[in-house]
């Protein structure tokens, strides 16, 4: 198995304009260009512009793939409209979570999956395996698809600017074709920072000329090029959970306190329903440890694995920490027992390096985008 880090298709691009690159999943991605914080900066006031090549499109098709998918995931795929997409998980026999995903109903019979660049594999392996008995195609498309994210308040009208494509009618969680700068593109209206936004899949070939016209298009509204660590404090202020941190396969979704993605009223089996039951069952009578917000009180900041004490007892886990532009102190999420997860609860602190840390309580998210 080679070891060389896969590029993307803008990785000339990246290395042009100064990036830090960094091997992240087998792929070399740009970490930043400048400054982290002011990348941060512009996507929560103004736009900015990701190179995610590195997620793991596939593509499922054929009669019986609404089916398939409602087997091999826990979600209800079944009743995702035509243009829209579902955030879903897949779990392991025993319930454990393998990845989460956005599926995206692309056609009457055809879905796109996308999955997190660690777990592509995983998933893709999976889904074939599944697919046995049904009348549908696993297909992997991670060579035939550039992805490029344009996230902040500016993000629509710099995309308007390039697109023919009606954006005002394009809902959250929602996806269509059309043309970006003359050139065909699916432009979903997701994204991972909790602002406004817009992902577009395109063929590799025509990455760069995207990229250039978003570019100059979005120069006046201030939109700069950002990277995968600015990607990570945006969606921390978010709340939202990463593979390999909040998520794991020792976690059901239960666990994760994302139980509601779990569709025990679809019609037939699915793969983990007998344990994801259970899982359900037990957390409701006994919670399991909560996924919380901590903000500090000082200014260390929390990574993960570091332990979350009261009272000198250890009574949990920073599962992700970092500076908080937004709040301008450091923040985590961390998993941590049911009496101590209500906003408010007094005496929590973070292990840092032997130091106990003050720490407050939060809801999730951090930050939450003016509608």
């Amino acid at each position: 198995m080679s070891t060389v880090p896969r590029r993307t298709a803008l990785d000339a691009l990246h290395r042009s304009l100064g990036a830090t690159m960094t091997d992240f999943a087998g792929w070399d991605m740009p970490l930043r260009y400048g400054s982290e914080r002011d990348e941060h900066q512009a996507v929560r006031t103004r736009a900015g512009l990701f190179d995610l090549s590195h997620m793991g499109e596939i593509t499922v098709t054929g009669p019986q793939a609404a089916q398939l998918l409602n087997h091999a995931l826990v979600g209800n795929i079944a009743t995702v409209g035509t243009g829209r997409a579902r955030y879903t998980m897949i779990c392991r026999a025993d319930g454990g979570i393998l990845d989460d995903l956005i599926v995206y109903r692309t056609g009457a019979t055809e879905y796109l999956v996308v999955a997190n660049a660690g777990n592509a594999q995983t998933v893709l392996d999976a889904l074939r395996e599944r697919a046995s008995g049904f009348d549908a195609e696993v297909r992997d498309d991670r060579d035939a698809y550039a992805l490029i994210a344009v996230q902040g308040p500016e993000s629509p009208g710099i995309l308007a600017a390039v697109t023919d494509a009606d954006l005002d009618g394009l809902k959250y969680y929602a996806g269509l074709p059309g043309t970006v700068a003359g050139v065909p593109a699916l432009i979903a209206r997701t994204g991972y920072t909790g602002e406004d936004g817009f992902e577009l899949f395109v063929a590799p070939e025509h990455a760069e000329r995207i990229w250039q016209a978003l570019t100059e298009a979005g120069a006046a509204a201030g939109l700069v090029p950002c990277g995968l660590s600015c990607r990570d404090t945006l969606r921390l202020e978010a709340g939202m959970p990463l593979y390999g941190h909040e998520l794991t396969e020792a976690l059901t979704p239960f666990d994760a306190g994302l139980g509601r993605v779990v569709k025990f009223e679809k019609e037939g089996d699915f793969v983990g329903r007998a344990a994801l039951e259970a899982a359900a069952e037990k957390a409701a009578a006994n919670p399991p440890r909560k996924l919380v917000g901590l903000v500090a009180e000082g200014r260390r900041v929390p990574r993960a694995g570091f332990a979350v004490v009261a009272d000198g007892t250890v009574i949990g886990e920073v599962t992700s920490g970092a500076p908080s532009p937004t709040l301008g102190r450091p923040i985590a999420m961390a998993y941590v027992d049911a009496a101590h997860a209500e906003p408010g609860t007094a005496g929590v602190a973070v292990d840092i390096r032997g130091t106990h840390e003050p720490y407050r309580v939060v809801a999730l998210p951090f930050y939450k985008r003016q509608k």
